[in-house]
């Protein structure tokens, strides 16, 4: 069932009135005094550790391989990559699976030498200090505004559709809903932000949030596509099935104003037959309504979901 009211194209030329802003960053240079009283205990470990080492090598271990909590490690890594070599991902070296020794195999011959990190750390002004934190916590808020987004769109549709649907899923950070925990008959990975039920526990939608501060290019590319990979899949399984469910995409942030983006948005956007829609929190009101939530085509018999 095909519901044009108010698709997401309509707002083409006016895109930025529907994007909801999320201002967690801070300004230069106040960033400088909130950086270093976070991080200033761990670069003065860091420089510790580096004074009490023979080699890069052997700091890399000392780091991965001592007693330290999994925040501090993390810190520690970050500091190592931006002051020793960047190319140690701190997400790959901080999961101790992958051996200190493979590390140092394939990329050790990248590593400062450690004479010059002792040196460059034992004369570091407060300006170097204050700089180095601001690096080590440019990422702090990653992911933080999408956990927002979520939070408001979930209190939205508790206040909107109260004793109508029930919307599940976590609100931060946590374990994404597979769509084989719903439906006995897929197999795969299906990972959903969150789901929509009615008041018998059928599932009316299965839903992504993101929000994406900036967004272009190649990084366009690879969400716009990813979704529209969820929505083949799913259409797939409801093809052999007999199973019928709606796809909210909840898109939102000023990234999705670039051209590409919004393009491939607005392309996504009622495919399915009407049955995919996106919307950002500004544009839910008129895009996610009861109406289409239960669509005509929506099966009146689904299994029970157990989370």
């Amino acid at each position: 069932m095909q519901n044009n009211t108010f698709n997401l194209s309509q707002y083409s030329n006016d895109r930025h009135r529907v994007i909801t802003p999320i201002d967690l960053a801070t300004r230069f240079p106040e960033v400088l005094d909130i950086s270093i009283s976070r991080y200033n205990t761990e670069i003065d470990l860091f420089r510790q550790l580096a004074n009490n080492s023979s080699s890069s090598h052997e700091l890399l271990k000392y780091i991965r391989e001592s007693g330290f909590n999994a925040k501090q490690r993390m810190t520690l890594l970050k500091i190592f990559r931006r002051c020793v070599c960047p190319i140690v991902d701190t997400e790959m070296a901080k999961k101790l699976k992958v051996a200190t020794a493979t590390l140092v195999l394939n990329y050790g011959e990248y590593f400062k030498d450690i004479t010059i990190v002792q040196n460059q750390f034992n004369n570091f002004s407060p300006a170097h200090k204050a700089a180095l934190a601001a690096l080590v916590g440019e990422y702090d808020t990653r992911g933080q505004s999408g956990y927002i987004l979520t939070g408001w769109f979930f209190d939205w549709f508790n206040q909107t559709f109260s004793g109508q649907f029930s919307i599940s899923g976590p609100r931060g950070a946590g374990r994404d809903i597979e769509l084989r925990t719903l439906y006995d008959t897929y197999e795969g990975d299906f990972p959903c932000d969150f789901v929509i039920t009615d008041n018998n526990n059928n599932v009316c939608a299965i839903g992504f949030a993101r929000y994406d501060a900036t967004r272009g290019g190649a990084q366009s590319d690879d969400r716009t596509g990813g979704n529209a990979d969820k929505v083949s899949k799913a259409s797939q399984f409801c093809a052999t099935y007999g199973h019928r469910f709606r796809i909210i995409f909840l898109s939102d942030g000023p990234g999705l104003a670039h051209n590409d983006t919004w393009t491939e948005a607005c392309r996504l956007d009622n495919s399915w037959d009407g049955a995919v829609r996106v919307t950002t929190l500004k544009t839910a009101p008129y895009r996610i309504t009861a109406d289409w939530l239960l669509g005509l085509d929506t099966p009146s018999e689904f299994p029970p979901i157990h989370f």
